[in-house]
């Protein structure tokens, strides 16, 4: 039996980026300056956009100045559930594909994102899940550069009588075998409040009061934000910071990280293959404390570390 909403599309939506748009993306999640095929677009030949980009488009869209996320988020309705608070909302699990590379910049094309409900799930008191598949496509075209399947999870916001939904797919890091390549990345106060100017302007990065609202004490940094600083660091690790060498990139958000707090990202190399792709597992952890992204799973061409482009 089919979940309520499953099938519902999204009108479409247009979106658009600048080569300003990436260089900011690329610098808030931590690209560094042996990288500048990322960072410095007027003169480097290789000049691309980080694999990861698309998933601030949802929030961004097609805007330059700051947005009002939670009259955003309430847009549109899906039939046959509950209206949920999204002042209560966090990110579940991510996975992204990487078909196409994107432009530098939009400008001079018409792209969309075509959003359709995969399934809207009843957790009982904890709350409900929303899952959708999010494809980032040339209206022209109709070629499709990214597609993204995640879901959201509205906190204590279920027992509405919906399915529980099916059992996610785990995928554990290898036992008893250490990991081949670890990484830290430090968070500061600043890092939430400058990853937010990328287009997501969820105030429970912001402000204190929607997390103490949401039993987390305070500010919280984006889920997306560890998402594509773990994702970064596995590309500078093991794929030669080439987007070429990265096909596809998810996790699951287990736990909230504040502002501050050191980001341990732990790899672990497969060997197996899928066709010339090697899967990667990976665990990100809060030193000393708990992990923040379980399942972490990546497809890539493991070639060493990133060296200057120039």
């Amino acid at each position: 039996m089919s979940s309520p909403g499953a099938g519902f599309e999204y009108p479409p939506t247009e979106v658009s980026w600048t080569k300003r748009d990436v260089l900011l993306f690329a610098n808030t999640i931590g690209c560094t300056s042996d990288e500048l095929h990322f960072l410095y677009q007027e003169l480097d030949p290789n000049f691309s956009v980080f694999p990861t980009y698309p998933v601030i488009l949802p929030f961004k869209k097609n805007q330059q100045e700051v947005i009002d996320f939670y009259a955003a988020e309430k847009a549109v309705k899906i039939p046959g559930v509950p209206d949920f608070d999204a002042r209560r909302v966090v990110d579940g699990q991510r996975l992204v594909q990487f078909l196409k590379p994107l432009p530098t910049t939009s400008a001079g094309r018409k792209f969309e994102l075509r959003t359709k409900v995969l399934g809207v799930y009843d957790k009982g008191r904890p709350g409900s899940v929303v899952e959708i598949q999010q494809d980032l496509v040339d209206a022209e075209t109709g070629e499709v550069y990214t597609r993204a399947i995640g879901s959201s999870f509205y906190v204590a916001q279920g027992n509405w009588g919906g399915p529980k939904g099916p059992a996610t797919e785990n995928f554990p890091p290898p036992k008893d075998k250490k990991p081949d390549v670890e990484f830290e990345d430090q968070t500061t106060a600043q890092t939430p409040l400058l990853y937010r100017l990328n287009g997501d302007y969820n105030p429970l990065h912001a402000h204190p009061e929607p997390g103490k609202k949401m039993g987390f004490g305070g500010v919280i940094i984006h889920g997306l934000y560890s998402f594509n600083s773990a994702c970064h660091g596995l590309l500078q690790k093991l794929g030669g910071s080439d987007p070429a060498n990265i096909k596809e990139f998810q996790a699951r958000f287990a736990s909230p990280v504040r502002p501050g707090d050191k980001l341990v990202t732990s790899v672990w190399r497969t060997g197996q293959m899928k066709g010339e792709w090697e899967e990667i597992r990976f665990v990100v952890k809060v030193a000393g404390g708990k992990i923040c992204l379980s399942n972490g799973r990546a497809l890539m061409k493991v070639v060493g570390e990133s060296k200057s482009k120039l």
